[in-house]
């Protein structure tokens, strides 16, 4: 099947801001809400985590094999437990660095138009040669940042930097809200920054328990406040209206949970030290 895909960078001036959650949520969301085809891809390729957070800890091929010539981007898709998600991963190890040219990320990404309705590219935080290559081959950016001056000042030469580049801005995700007066309002930052807030995502504690149980907080809890926020992000990347679950769905969703409370002991050490 042929798709015209969306490449959709995600990125953040500036690291802990809750970026690659909202990713791997994001892609769940429009891959089990919205029936979408989503190939996530980890473009922090000296510093991976989205693997890590899905229980991914072991895989023979990732991004980094690509990016230094040795196998075609297709040889690094692996399949998650949500129907129509997929995961490309870099790899954990130090070694696997030799020879990568993330220069070379747009030409490989763009072999995988039609592939997928979504690409999403979970970029590196800053402003290293790591993001400037998400960006740049991406078609669409989407900013997280947090509601407060250090990390918004980031976002804006973030977003100075892809307006030279030219790829679409979709707006601006605030995560972690809450904090009441210490943090900025919506306008303010609208105003500040120049682009639109399109989702407000609160502090739930229920987001560090799904990252816990090595599962999307969709999945793992969809009736937390951050659940709700991120599908109705989903909802509004894809273009359609979000409709809170019934009780059915509920009910579904709770029986299909899975409590997988992997240790770390079971880490692959060996793809850390080989």
């Amino acid at each position: 099947m042929f798709f015209l895909s969306r490449i959709i960078g995600v990125i953040s001036g500036k690291g802990g801001v809750g970026k690659t959650t909202i990713v791997i949520n994001l892609g769940a969301a429009l891959a089990s809400k919205f029936k979408k085809d989503v190939i996530i891809v980890d473009c922090n390729v000296t510093a991976s985590h989205l693997g890590l957070y899905l229980g991914m800890y072991y895989y023979p091929v990732s991004l980094n094999q690509v990016l230094s010539g040795e196998v075609r981007i297709d040889k690094a898709i692996y399949n998650y437990s949500i129907p129509g998600m997929r995961i490309i991963p870099a790899s954990l190890s130090l070694n696997d660095l030799k020879g990568v040219d993330v220069a070379e990320l747009k030409k490989h990404i763009k072999t995988l138009f039609g592939t997928a309705d979504i690409i999403l590219l979970d970029g590196a935080p800053g402003f290293g040669r790591e993001v400037m290559a998400t960006i740049q081959a991406s078609d669409e950016l989407l900013f997280i940042t947090t509601p407060f001056i250090p990390t918004l000042i980031d976002t804006m030469k973030c977003f100075n930097v892809a307006s030279e580049i030219g790829a679409k801005p979709l707006g601006i995700v605030l995560n972690m809200t809450g904090e009441g007066r210490h943090e900025l309002f919506p306008n303010e930052i609208e105003q500040l920054v120049e682009l639109p807030v399109i989702s407000q995502i609160p502090r739930d504690k229920i987001v560090v328990k799904g990252l816990a149980a090595k599962l999307p907080v969709i999945d793992y809890n969809p009736r937390s406040k951050a659940s709700k926020e991120i599908m109705k992000l989903a909802a509004h990347i894809a273009g359609e209206t979000y409709k809170p679950q019934g009780l059915f769905s509920r009910v579904s969703s709770f029986f299909r949970r899975e409590k997988p409370r992997r240790e770390l002991l079971d880490f692959k050490l060996k793809s850390l030290t080989k």
